[in-house]
């Protein structure tokens, strides 16, 4: 970075609400200070949680503030031990747009410990899309022990949210047998092209008698990404010792009444995955496994849509909306 680049854009969430709040305000370039790098932001990738923390759902927030818990881009200025100026790097969680400021801005100064060095010739809005999309499928069938060592049948519930196809994607590319859901027929083709081999539409009720259809003791591996609204009845889908994994949100946070005595069944297992778990250091050697397996065709990431930094509160709506069928990513 020239020395006299003193001021950047970004879009700034000025107070809780709607996609209004998201601001484009020019500035200052954050000041470097010791165990912190200035990042040249490239690309950002779009994610619910902040749409939430815009509405005013995370408690721990305070506004104004820079949202956006990943960036991919080069180190401008560093103070890494071992990382120089002009580094690739990425950076996932970690309070990146919650504590500090995030990635929906032209340079973004983070922690060193959350640096992941990236070698790569993927364009930036590709790169963009998989830090915390791929971290978190690879983190979440980890969770269930799914490998490429062994067979077995997984169903995603929330096929089409961006995790849903990146794991969808990966099982693929182990030869698991998988199902995936999804509210919208449209989308059915999107899950296909994924790598799904039975799509199912979920209408809101249970879907025993769809998956028992194609799978008569159920799946080995049920992968939850809405959550609170559906886990109980995964609990119940999954075959008699098999495993469930929540890793998504989509339908809140909390599940009224819940008995575990009750309501997971004797001999299935229920995990959970955040992609925290992969920050920093944690994350890169897989960050760079899930490069390599893209650059190799083995991996084929879903890019929904590609928005400007000026677009962010349209990025915004169309998020919001459910329109989306895989990443959104932003370029400043």
């Amino acid at each position: 970075m020239t020395e006299n680049i003193t001021t950047m854009r970004a879009a700034v969430c000025v107070g809780a609400g709607g996609p209004e709040m998201l601001e484009i305000r020019e500035v200052p370039v954050p000041a470097v200070r010791e165990g912190w790098s200035l990042v040249k932001v490239r690309g950002a990738g779009l994610n619910r949680s902040e749409l939430r923390t815009r509405r005013g759902h995370s408690p721990s927030v305070r506004f104004p503030r820079v949202l956006g818990i990943e960036c991919v881009g080069t180190l401008a200025i560093s103070t890494h031990s071992t990382l120089r100026d002009g580094a690739r790097v990425a950076a996932v969680m970690g309070e990146m747009g919650r504590d500090f400021d995030g990635g929906y801005a032209e340079y973004a100064l983070l922690p060193n410990d959350l640096l992941m060095p990236i070698e790569t010739t993927l364009p930036w809005e590709v790169l963009a899309a998989l830090p915390e999309t791929y971290l978190t499928a690879q983190g979440a069938l980890d969770m269930l022990g799914i490998t490429p060592d062994h067979q077995g049948r997984l169903l995603i519930r929330g096929g089409t949210a961006s995790v849903g196809l990146a794991a969808a994607s990966i099982a693929a590319g182990y030869g698991f047998d998988t199902a995936a859901t999804t509210r919208r027929p449209a989308k059915a083709d999107t899950l296909t092209k994924a790598g799904v081999d039975h799509v199912l539409l979920d209408h809101g009720e249970p879907l025993a008698d769809s998956l028992h259809d194609l799978w008569p003791e159920g799946p080995d591996y049920i992968l939850d990404l809405i959550g609170t609204a559906t886990l109980v009845d995964s609990l119940r889908l999954v075959r008699r010792g098999g495993t469930v994994c929540m890793s998504g949100s989509l339908s809140g946070w909390l599940i009224p009444d819940f008995e575990p005595i009750a309501q997971i069944p004797s001999g299935t297992k229920l995990t959970a995955f955040h992609s925290d778990n992969y920050k920093g250091s944690a994350g890169a050697p897989l960050l760079q496994r899930v490069v390599h397996q893209i650059e190799a065709g083995r991996y084929r990431p879903n890019i929904d849509r590609v928005f400007t930094l000026d677009d962010i509160a349209a990025a915004h709506t169309y998020m919001e909306n459910n329109e989306a069928t895989g990443k959104l990513v932003v370029l400043p």
